[in-house]
């Protein structure tokens, strides 16, 4: 019999059994397994030190990770933190991990992904009302806006309340990141310790376009059979591969409980649902 009380055992069951399967996981693929869904901004760093705490640095970690971007310096900062914590590192990415979640995957030795897998161009994202805006988006919009005042002066009144929550330090904010994302690419790609700094400059030269130059849109995706044409060290799900069932098997508990955020492991779990909207 468990040593927790019978009603704190039911009240969290769910969380009982997920943590079950990283165990069967681990003992699988004889690796540390941790689970990081999020918005990558400073919280980030102290929950996944919080799941890692107690990892041991000659044992590999395999994280599932799903993420729709955030901060690049604190993707970097993950980055660092993951590598430092272990032998080698892979990423599993089960659905997304975009913009600066892609920049994390970059620092990963292997990117384990499958059908529903994708990665997405590096641009810097911005909490704006509440959501992420990608910096490119901002400008962009700031310059349309700038554009057609100077064509219908009358319309100022209009795009100054459309734009209202966008100020002239975020436009500058979002422009000097930009600046920063091929820095930021090189530095993900070297945070991997095989990699030579000759290996590092011709993934950055070959990674810059897809991922920094030439995507207009920040929700463009890059698939599983892309991220391997780019040179990534991908390893691809086969049809059938138990390990992917596993990972789906997992990746499913998580998808139905709507978490807002998701830092799990076998020793600890912090994991916050999207409070429910209130109902008018």
């Amino acid at each position: 019999m468990p040593s927790r009380s019978p009603l704190f055992e039911a009240q969290n069951s769910l969380r009982y059994e997920r943590q079950h399967l990283i165990r069967e996981y681990q003992n699988t693929y004889d690796c540390r397994l941790v689970v990081m869904i999020d918005t990558l901004f400073s919280r980030s760093v102290t929950l996944l030190e919080e799941v890692l705490y107690d990892a041991v640095p000659n044992q590999d970690l395999h994280i599932i990770f799903s993420t729709q971007g955030g901060d690049g310096e604190t993707a970097l900062r993950l980055i660092r933190q993951a590598q430092f914590r272990c032998n080698k590192l892979t990423v599993i990415v089960p659905d997304q991990a975009k913009s600066a979640g892609t920049l994390f995957a970059l620092g990963a030795d292997c990117i384990y992904m499958g059908p529903t897998s994708d990665l997405g161009p590096i641009d810097p994202q911005f909490l704006l009302s509440g959501s992420l805006a990608a910096g490119k988006a901002i400008i962009a919009a700031v310059e349309e806006a700038e554009r057609r005042v100077q064509e219908s002066p009358d319309t100022y009144a209009l795009h100054a309340s459309l734009l209202g929550d966008i100020t002239a330090l975020m436009v500058q904010q979002a422009r000097d990141a930009l600046m920063r994302t091929d820095g930021q690419l090189r530095e993900a790609l070297a945070c991997v310790a095989s990699r030579s700094a000759s290996d590092v400059d011709r993934m950055a030269k070959k990674l810059r376009g897809p991922l920094l130059d030439d995507s207009q849109s920040h929700g463009a995706a890059i698939s599983t059979q892309e991220a391997l044409d780019l040179g990534l060290p991908v390893k691809e799900a086969t049809s059938g591969d138990d390990r992917w069932n596993q990972v789906w098997r997992m990746w499913t508990k998580y998808l139905a409980l709507n978490v807002e955020y998701a830092y799990e492991g076998e020793t600890a779990s912090h994991v916050k649902p999207f409070e429910p909207s209130p109902m008018h």
